[in-house]
């Protein structure tokens, strides 16, 4: 299987029909069809990495001020016990199985509705431990690779740039802001040569980077995608796009 990180931007995306959402769909028609998948969220950012293990995840409606239709929207997959324990089993850190506290954050349904709209594919969902540095979510990739060779799909789903203090609110057209486009531009150049290391320590790269991502969450799901990667592994950036001038929507496809 490949391994993909999206760009999921505005929640909003679950209920439309434009440029990034036919791309996911059409990404979903041209993959094989996964046995589960295992999706790192940016909107599970939490001190402790934990997987959901229960049967029926709930779709979470984590955010505010959207339209009634948003928050009625409903992704039934089922969960999968199986894939949460092969998780722990990989991983060489205590894994909290979550039964009931947590469930799908729209950073994976919003996406997966249109990769998966019949929500026929079990979806398990790994936090992020905001208590450890980049490289840790890096290892942590490496650690789960084997995984795409049982047939999981491994999903990041967060934006490679994101920052909402600079977002155009109710100009979603709006030119992506230079320096937003330079550190896209490089991060592009570096995963193109499977030059890691600058994107696992990409708060060194400079003014760029730190506009680009001032806080975490939604950059490391991106190295748990580029930890998968394997030498035989081509490197693909099937949607692009800007969103509001400082929201990238750009996907890395792995494989």
């Amino acid at each position: 299987m490949p391994a993909i990180f999206f760009g999921h931007g505005n929640p909003m995306n679950a209920l439309a029909d434009n440029i990034y959402t036919r791309a996911w769909a059409e990404m979903g028609r041209n993959i094989p069809k996964p046995e589960a998948v295992l999706c790192v969220s940016a909107h599970w950012y939490a001190p402790a990495v934990a997987v959901t293990a229960m049967e029926r995840p709930r779709t979470i409606h984590d955010f505010g001020g959207f339209p009634r239709e948003l928050f009625e929207f409903q992704y039934p997959a089922r969960g999968s016990r199986k894939l949460a324990e092969r998780v722990s089993e990989l991983l060489a850190v205590d894994v909290i199985m979550d039964n009931s506290g947590w469930g799908l954050d729209h950073g994976t349904w919003s996406v997966l509705c249109h990769v998966f709209p019949d929500a026929d594919i079990p979806v398990v969902q790994l936090s992020i431990n905001e208590t450890q540095p980049a490289p840790f979510h890096y290892e942590v990739g490496r650690m789960l690779a084997p995984l795409r060779d049982e047939g999981i799909l491994i999903v990041g789903s967060g934006n490679l740039v994101h920052n909402l203090h600079a977002y155009a609110w109710g100009d979603q057209s709006r030119e992506a802001f230079d320096w937003a486009m330079r550190f896209e531009q490089k991060a592009r150049e570096l995963m193109r040569s499977g030059d890691h290391e600058p994107l696992i320590f990409y708060e060194a790269m400079g003014k760029d980077a730190l506009l680009s991502a001032p806080t975490p969450d939604h950059y490391l799901p991106l190295l748990y995608v580029l930890g998968t990667q394997q030498a035989e592994d081509a490197v693909t950036f099937p949607v692009e796009g800007f969103d509001g001038g400082s929201i990238s929507m750009t996907t890395v496809q792995i494989g």
